[in-house]
C-alpha cells in the first residue's frame, strides 16, 4: 500500500462518486476503480459499497477514512518540515543579552524574526560578556549582544558593530563637574577611575584606556566592579568616575549624574557569533539585526 492509494480512497470517500473523484485526481475512472479494488484486496476488507445509483462507505471504510486522513496529514507535515529545515526555517536559536541594558534593538529584531520564521524556537539568556564569549565558543548560544567588541584572544568569534553610541562620564552627584552641561575628557586626567572587571567584561580596560588616550592620558583605575550596578555604587560612594555607553542611564542611579563628553566620543555596540556556526537561522537573524540597526542609524 502506498500513499497514493490512501489519497485515491480519501477522494472517493469524500465525494462518494468515482467520476468526481477521478476528475479531482486527474485519473481515468477505470484506473481509479481498479486502484480502490486493489487496495481493498490488499487490506482484505470492503471499504465501499457500490451500486449503480450510489457509493457508500462501509463501517470499515469509515474507520479507515479517519486513519487515512491522519496518515496523509502527517506525511504532508513531514514533507513541509524537512523543506523548512532545508531553508533554515526550523530548529532553535539561542541568543544572549545584557539584562542591565534595555537594548532597544533586541525586542524589535525578535519580533521581526518570529514573523518571518515562526517555526524556530527563540531562547534568551541573560549573560555577562565573559559568559557570552565562553558560551559562543562552546556553541551553547548562537549569538550574543556583547556590547564592547571581543578581546583579541577570542579568535574563534566573529563580531560586527551594529551601532555607535555616545559615551558619557559618570560622576558622583555632588562632583563639581556636574555643574557643567558637558565635560571635556581632559578634565578627568587627574581623577581616579572605577571600571568593569576583566573577569566579567573582557576588553573593558582596553576600551577605557583607548578612549582616555585620545585625550593624552591613561586613566588611574582604583577599583573594578563585576556588574554595572556595583559600578554605579562605587561612583556614588566617591571612589572614582567612569566612562560608559549612554545605555547605562537606564539603570537605577541614585547618587550619580551623567554628562556627555565634549568633543563627543562614540563607542561601538557589537554582536558576536562563532565563526564556525553555519546555522541558516543564525545568518537570517544577523541580517535582520543589521537591517534594523542600519535603519535606526
Amino acid at each position: 500500500m502506498e500513499l497514493r492509494h490512501l489519497r485515491y480512497f480519501v477522494a472517493v470517500a469524500e465525494s462518494l462518486n468515482f467520476t468526481k473523484a477521478a476528475e479531482k485526481l486527474h485519473l481515468a475512472q477505470p484506473s481509479l476503480t481498479r486502484q480502490i479494488r486493489n487496495l481493498e484486496e490488499e487490506l482484505g476488507v470492503r471499504l465501499l459499497n457500490r451500486s449503480k445509483s450510489q457509493v457508500a462507505l462501509t463501517e470499515e471504510g469509515r474507520s479507515f477514512l479517519v486513519d487515512a486522513r491522519r496518515i496523509l496529514a502527517l506525511a504532508t507535515e513531514s514533507v513541509l518540515a524537512v523543506q523548512r529545515l532545508g531553508r533554515g526555517e526550523t530548529g532553535q536559536l539561542n541568543i544572549a543579552y545584557l539584562s542591565n541594558f534595555d537594548f532597544e534593538l533586541l525586542p524589535e529584531t525578535l519580533a521581526t524574526f518570529r514573523q518571518t520564521f515562526p517555526h524556530i524556537a527563540l531562547n534568551l539568556f541573560d549573560m555577562a560578556p565573559a559568559e557570552q564569549f565562553r558560551a559562543l565558543e562552546t556553541r551553547k548560544i548562537d549569538l550574543g549582544f556583547i556590547g564592547l567588541r571581543p578581546p583579541a584572544a577570542a579568535t574563534g568569534l566573529q563580531w560586527e558593530s551594529i551601532g555607535r553610541y555616545r559615551t558619557v562620564v559618570v560622576l558622583p552627584v555632588k562632583h563639581p563637574l556636574v555643574r557643567k552641561r558637558q565635560v571635556n575628557l581632559r578634565e578627568l586626567e587627574r581623577m581616579f577611575f572605577v571600571g568593569m572587571s576583566e573577569k566579567t567584561h573582557p576588553g573593558f580596560r582596553d576600551w577605557l584606556n583607548g578612549t582616555c588616550q585620545q585625550a593624552g592620558f591613561t586613566p588611574r583605575v582604583l577599583q573594578d566592579a563585576e556588574l554595572e550596578p556595583a559600578l554605579m555604587n562605587f561612583v556614588a560612594e566617591g571612589l572614582g568616575v567612569t566612562l560608559a555607553r549612554e545605555h547605562i542611564k537606564k539603570l537605577p542611579h541614585p547618587g550619580v549624574a551623567f554628562r556627555p563628553l565634549a568633543p563627543p566620543v562614540k563607542s561601538d555596540y557589537c554582536i558576536a557569533w562563532n565563526r564556525n556556526n553555519d546555522s541558516r537561522a543564525l545568518q537570517e537573524y544577523i541580517q535582520i539585526v543589521k537591517g534594523l540597526a542600519g535603519r535606526a542609524h
